[in-house]
């Protein structure tokens, strides 16, 4: 990999890119095509959704790498070291990122009026600190872009598809926030 700060954004890029250049072969419609990512994938899926305009791919037929979608659980959004999480700082950028390159992947300071309605999922005593998600929540918020959450009180980091601790169906919300976006 040449740039391994880009290719996480890249295999996203070029999955986006994939799904709507097929979508008449695969049956989907290519103006709902979304992105969903846990911890450190959701990070790379806040990326995608708010770094689109800038191709890391060769996209000649100028597909758009825009989400239409993003669903966030206990994402990593923030490099700042209040919150961020530190391993997948170093993992994406190296061990001594310029603050420059910090910011650029602190993707609450991305979030424009075109980034993708968004869906957060995230638990008070997760060990990825909630304050990603208030932070991208409330960029989201100041630049009109549509957004829901699920936050638990409990359930820690990885429960996936189902928090053992509560019997919220998280999974069935954003089911129903997605019919809501495209109904």
């Amino acid at each position: 990999m040449i740039d391994k700060t880009i290719g996480p954004l890249q295999d996203a890029q070029r999955a986006i890119q994939m799904v709507r250049e097929n979508a008449n072969e695969w049956n989907v419609n290519p103006d709902q095509v979304g992105i969903l990512g846990f911890s450190a994938g959701g990070h790379l899926a806040s990326t995608a959704g708010t770094q689109f305009e800038t191709a890391e791919i060769n996209n000649p037929k100028n597909t758009s790498l825009r989400p239409d979608f993003m669903v966030l659980v206990y994402p990593v959004i923030s490099f700042d070291s209040s919150i961020g999480h530190s391993g997948s700082a170093k993992n994406l950028l190296g061990d001594h990122p310029s603050q420059e390159i910090l910011d650029k992947f602190s993707n609450d300071k991305q979030v424009s009026a075109n980034t993708p309605p968004t869906y957060l999922v995230h638990a008070k005593d997760d060990r990825v600190s909630i304050q990603n998600s208030y932070v991208f929540e409330n960029s989201l918020k100041q630049n009109a872009v549509t957004v829901e959450a699920t936050y638990f009180e409990t359930g820690g980091h990885g429960f996936g598809m189902v928090n053992p601790q509560s019997d919220i169906l998280w999974m069935d919300q954003v089911e129903a926030w997605i019919k809501r976006l495209f109904h």
